[in-house]
């Protein structure tokens, strides 16, 4: 049995070829690249004698045995450990959006199935759509039309798009766009349903879909739904008598 997990890599924007080809090396060869920029003030760079820096941001899921060989592998070959050289982190997956996504997603590494949910109690959860570019508009509404909220976009590039016909029988451009959408759990199977269903692998917005569990948030104005709204009078009605 294994657990899958969203890997994060944050490094310098010029070593953003050694690290793909690291990942390469290793097997592991679908992953999404976007840009970031440092955040460290003009007083600590000086400090420490250093230049501001672009970054570069690489998403990809991998396996809990994955995981650990490229740990390894990064702090022995990659040396990600020497303090400035960049981080890397894994956040657990509660669902993905199909067996042939997650074939593609992970290719080639042994996986086997557990309980979906790794964290059972979380009340919302971060959808991850990835879309091809220049159909944002098109996977928002359907997410909307079943619930969703608003959602973030990020561009990114994808690596390993070639091997698409393999796994999912049609074949991906590499420009993508990246949709982080903050729901309630329980509206999360019906967001994620229409959206494969509408605008997945047959589309032309061939998107591809997985979840992470969201253990606290902040800032949030969810849809009242219809139970929310009776409970709401029951209260009322409690304190009128």
């Amino acid at each position: 049995m294994s657990r899958l997990y969203m890997m994060v890599t944050i490094t310098d924007r010029n070593r953003k070829k050694k690290f793909e080809e690291f990942y390469k090396k290793n097997e592991h060869m679908v992953f999404f690249t976007t840009l970031g920029r440092g955040t460290a003030n003009s007083e600590m760079l000086d400090y420490f004698g250093l230049e501001e820096s672009e970054k570069v941001v690489i998403l990809s899921v991998v396996t809990e045995e994955t995981w650990k060989k490229l740990r390894r592998e990064m702090i022995v070959k990659m040396q990600i450990d020497v303090p400035g050289t960049g981080i890397a982190f894994i956040v657990p997956l509660s669902s993905i959006g199909g067996e042939k996504t997650l074939h593609f997603l992970i290719q080639s590494e042994k996986f086997e199935r557990e309980e979906e949910s790794t964290l059972k109690d979380t009340e919302y959860e971060l959808l991850v759509a990835i879309a091809n570019q220049g159909c944002i508009d098109t996977v928002m509404d359907v997410a909307r039309s079943v619930g969703a909220g608003g959602g973030t976009v990020i561009h990114a590039k994808g690596t390993g798009m070639e091997t698409a016909e393999k796994f999912l029988g049609v074949s991906l451009a590499a420009e993508k766009e990246i949709i982080l959408i903050v729901t309630r759990k329980k509206q999360k199977n019906a967001i994620m349903k229409a959206m494969m269903e509408q605008t997945g692998l047959a589309s032309k917005e061939k998107t591809i879909i997985f979840s992470l569990p969201v253990t606290s948030t902040v800032g949030l104005r969810m849809y009242i739904d219809e139970m929310d709204m009776d409970e709401m009078d029951m209260d009322e009605e409690e304190k009128d008598r």
